[in-house]
Formats: structure tokens, C-alpha cells, sequence
């Protein structure tokens, strides 16, 4: 299943050269994966909330190779570049596959959310 690597960055100003070469550098740690970019670099347009910083997603064919690949010696020692200087939140998710039915998960979350007629329920702590 396809898994994603996704930050949300908080530059401050233009990247200075650590940054740039952390972008320069970046894609080499990522083929051994096969990590490539989905959205990097790209404006966007927030329709709900606020959205300070920038977006980049990365795809990868696993949740396992996006461990490996943010974990591998070479990211490692290139991490640095970026971190000393930007703050971001980053987080791995797997994706949906393409049989995925949202009402399905609705149906679901409404089962557990809500017991069967005569089911008596317990408060956390009750025996």
C-alpha cells in the first residue's frame, strides 16, 4: 500500500545554502526507496483554516520503505541541513486503497460509536 511523507514547513525568509543544498541532495536519499515528490516547492491555496509554511509530500511504495528511507544513514546525515534551520511537522500515513468506500468507514464508525438496542454500556472504571 502506498505510504506518504508529509511535512509542513515553516521557513523563515529564503533558504539559505544548508537548505538549498538539503534540496539539492534530498532525491538521492530517496531513490534506494523509491521515494518521489508529489508536492514540493508548490503555493497553497488554503480554503479552510490557516495554513502558514509551505507542504511537501513524498510517496513511497511502503510504510516500511518511508521508515527505512527517513531512518537510512544518508537522510541522516542530511537532515541537519533542513532542521537547524526550518521547523516543520512531519508524519508518515499509509493511503487508502482503490477499492476505498468513505461510506463504509461511516458505517463502521457508526457501529462502534453506537451500541445494538439493549446493549448495556459501562463508564470507564465500572465493573
Amino acid at each position: 500500500m502506498t505510504a506518504y511523507a508529509l511535512a509542513h514547513l515553516y521557513p523563515e525568509g529564503l533558504p539559505g545554502e544548508e537548505v538549498l543544498d538539503y534540496i539539492a541532495r534530498i532525491q538521492s536519499t530517496m531513490d534506494p526507496y523509491e521515494g518521489r515528490f508529489l508536492v514540493h516547492n508548490t503555493p497553497v491555496e488554503v480554503v479552510e483554516g490557516d495554513w502558514p509554511g509551505a507542504l511537501v509530500v513524498i510517496a513511497f511504495p511502503t510504510i516500511e520503505a518511508t521508515r527505512a528511507w527517513y531512518a537510512s544513514p544518508a537522510y541522516q546525515e542530511l537532515l541537519p541541513l533542513r532542521t537547524r534551520h526550518m521547523a516543520a511537522d512531519v508524519v508518515f500515513v499509509e493511503g487508502v486503497g482503490p477499492d476505498y468506500d468513505a461510506s463504509a468507514t461511516a458505517a463502521g464508525m457508526r457501529a462502534a460509536a453506537l451500541p445494538e438496542a439493549g446493549q448495556v454500556t459501562r463508564s470507564p472504571g465500572e465493573d
